[in-house]
């Protein structure tokens, strides 16, 4: 899989993929279907689906937004069959040619903010200077056997300026690793923060929706793995995991963890309570039966202990975790608290009656 930060780069490595196949004779160019994006596509090319439809079946799991699939066959007036990437037999379903049109893209190369939660046998990641840290975690960790960048070093980026001790005067690969990996941004004073034009409550509202991302892109696999121990059929868990109400109930779970409670222990007991027959998404029943027991358990004063917030409101991510992402969410936590800080201190100077 191809990954890059850039639509645009995205977009061209779509199509150098799919001209070196058509060079080859693996692609039947001579019977194409259009894509909702302009482009089209033919036996033998690899695509993405982009929409969610629990009508259409492919073996065990329906198809969703995200999946990436080998197209193998056409019909007359634009329906595709389709198999699962890296599947040889199995796991196929026809697309219709409305659902083709509308929501089918070439899937040779994804942006890493679409490649969360996406596994494969082998990622090369296109790295530009300006790529954020948390992209290049996401892009190199989606592959099992390997994951390779690839380093842009003709593009200058004011980003990530000033050389490293040993490096060369121009820019190389490890100068602009090294300013991905590193940069931060820098922080606020109160004083500055204060003088800013700014709403400091923008700038909050960002730093928590960055936390909340980097929570999610931390803790994936772990909620999976409580999800796969949960006593959920197999058939259950790929509904689950795969739901558009997995990043919500990743959410209650952390805020579960974070008010003290066993997850581990908590998700088999909520399984249980009840069956799953008239249930339309598991994971929004999950996320609503795991948000009940713990207003439950953790209303009225029941529990002593003051739940891990980060600045008094948004549950911290706890649990084993990837090192680089696990610095990352403490870096962005202190500084929700600084800025959530100065919020305070500009609302007291300014007299606000809430203070």
């Amino acid at each position: 899989m191809l990954i890059s930060d850039s639509n645009e780069t995205v977009a061209a490595l779509n199509v150098r993929a799919r001209t070196k196949l058509l060079l080859e004779g693996r692609v039947d160019a001579l019977h194409e279907v259009a894509l909702h994006d302009g482009t089209r596509a033919a036996v033998g090319d690899t695509v993405i689906t982009r929409r969610n439809d629990r009508r259409l079946y492919a073996s065990r799991s329906w198809v969703r937004n995200g999946d990436r699939w080998a197209v193998i066959g056409r019909g007359r007036n634009g329906p595709v069959e389709v198999r699962r990437q890296s599947r040889r037999w199995g796991s196929t379903v026809l697309l219709p040619a409305s659902y083709v049109a509308q929501h089918v893209e070439r899937g040779y190369a994804i942006t890493s903010h679409r490649a969360q939660g996406i596994t494969t046998d082998t990622a090369h990641v296109v790295v530009a200077p300006s790529m954020p840290r948390e992209n290049l975690y996401v892009a190199m960790t989606r592959g099992r056997e390997a994951n390779t960048a690839y380093v842009a070093v003709d593009r200058p980026d004011v980003a990530h300026v000033g050389l490293r001790p040993g490096d060369a005067a121009g820019a190389t690969a490890r100068s602009i690793l090294c300013g991905i990996l590193q940069h931060v941004g820098a922080e606020l004073s109160a004083h500055e923060t204060l003088a800013a034009e700014q709403d400091a409550w923008g700038s909050v509202a960002q730093l928590a929706a960055e936390y909340e991302t980097l929570a999610a892109a931390a803790q994936h696999d772990r909620w999976a793995s409580l999800v796969r121990a949960s006593g959920l059929s197999p058939r259950q868990v790929l509904d689950v995991v795969h739901s558009d109400a997995f990043g919500p109930l990743s959410a209650e779970l952390r805020r579960a963890e974070a008010h003290f409670v066993d997850v581990a222990s908590l998700l088999p007991l909520v399984v249980a309570a009840r069956g799953f027959e008239d249930a339309q998404d598991i994971a929004a029943v999950l996320r609503a039966r795991v948000a009940a027991v713990v207003s439950r358990d953790t209303g009225a004063g029941r529990t002593r202990r003051a739940p891990m917030l980060v600045a008094g409101l948004i549950p911290r991510a706890l649990g084993p975790m990837d090192a680089a992402m696990y610095q990352a969410l403490i870096e962005r936590a202190n500084l929700i608290e600084s800025r959530a800080a100065a919020v305070l201190d500009r609302a007291i100077l300014a007299g606000e009656p809430w203070t």
